[in-house]
């Protein structure tokens, strides 16, 4: 998998309304009738963050929509269930938080010292369990989530090159601009030639998102402070919340959670989107919480494997010819930049 430098010096644009609606309109016209397939997934909320992740670029943002259109097709995210994941869960390394941030968004906690399996293939399923699960769960004026990424027990071994490569992948090419802000918490000394051999593979705007944060320095004890309410937030984090992750409330937390996603599916997106009737997709839509954005971004223009139309072209909706078991392939696929 071959790996490209993001050019952080391209000045971030800043469009009015009107010109987001047009590029937003031009990025539509680029996806017909692909997004016939998934007209929930199609909404202008999410075809904005596919073009803030291209800087407002409608060819680029049109190739990238198109590759997690196909993705969503083949990989069915929507689908996946608690008894998929369960034995991925265990260890807690990958939770939702029960509180949100300040702002109200979803809270993923990550523990990569926690890594209970060895494969990648798993281990992504999970993460894209847990990033439909954040999604479904977004306050209705959010379209972004946090990350705390606690480093207690992590060591180089903890986390595998393909894994990460493979999680950078999905989360910057399927999931753009769903990160508000990560926390890297207590990274220990020896995280830090990790983090060189990554940083020049990650968008600027992305970078910048990332804050280190370390329980014995008060400055970065500040940037905790005015996200969340120490009330909730755990010990491990500096908080007083002293209760640590149950993998049996979880559990019981995620299966409720599956019930809610059923039941949208079922409604074609009405449980989220009430103003809208019913769609015929199955396709999960979190973006009806959206109205508009005007954020700009900044990216590069990755080369991507091209979109193969054949058994997507012509579909009526995604009931028809692609099943939920078939796997993620990515070997091969370019890093994107921008979360």
């Amino acid at each position: 998998m071959s790996l490209r430098r993001s050019k952080s010096s391209r000045a971030e644009k800043v469009l009015s309304v009107e010109e987001q609606q047009q590029k937003i309109n031009e990025v539509r016209k680029l996806i017909a009738p692909l997004s016939d397939n998934l007209p929930e997934f199609c909404s202008d909320a999410s075809i904005s963050r596919f073009l803030r992740a291209r800087n407002w670029n409608s060819d680029k943002a049109g190739k990238m929509f198109k590759e997690a259109l196909k993705w969503r097709l083949e990989y069915r995210p929507e689908l996946i269930r608690w008894e998929d994941i369960a034995d991925e869960a265990k260890t807690g390394k990958i939770y939702r938080a029960d509180y949100q941030d300040k702002f109200g968004r979803p809270v993923l906690v990550m523990r990569p010292g926690f890594q209970n399996t060895n494969a990648v293939k798993g281990q992504i399923k999970y993460l894209v369990y847990c990033m439909e699960n954040a999604i479904l769960n977004l306050g209705p004026d959010q379209e972004q989530m946090v990350w705390l990424i606690d480093f207690q027990g992590w060591t180089k071994v903890s986390v595998s090159v393909k894994a990460t490569r493979e999680t950078a992948n999905v989360l910057q090419g399927y999931y753009p601009e769903r990160l508000a802000v990560g926390i890297l918490y207590n990274p220990p000394k020896i995280f830090e030639p990790f983090w060189k051999m990554v940083k020049p593979f990650i968008e600027q705007k992305t970078y910048k998102k990332v804050k280190f944060v370390y329980s014995d320095n008060p400055e970065s004890q500040k940037i905790m402070l005015d996200l969340f309410d120490t009330e909730k937030l755990e010990s491990t984090f500096g908080g007083r919340n002293q209760n640590d992750f149950n993998y049996s409330n979880f559990a019981d937390r995620m299966k409720e959670d599956d019930k809610k996603m059923a039941a949208l599916l079922s409604s074609g997106g009405a449980i989220l989107s009430p103003d809208q009737p019913p769609r015929r997709s199955i396709s999960f839509l979190s973006d009806a919480h959206i109205d508009n954005s005007s954020e700009g971004s900044t990216s590069t223009d990755p080369a991507s494997p091209k979109l193969e139309k054949n058994g997507v072209n012509g579909m009526s909706d995604c009931e028809t010819n692609v099943g939920p078991e078939t796997q993620l392939q990515i070997e091969g696929i370019q890093i994107k930049e921008t979360i």
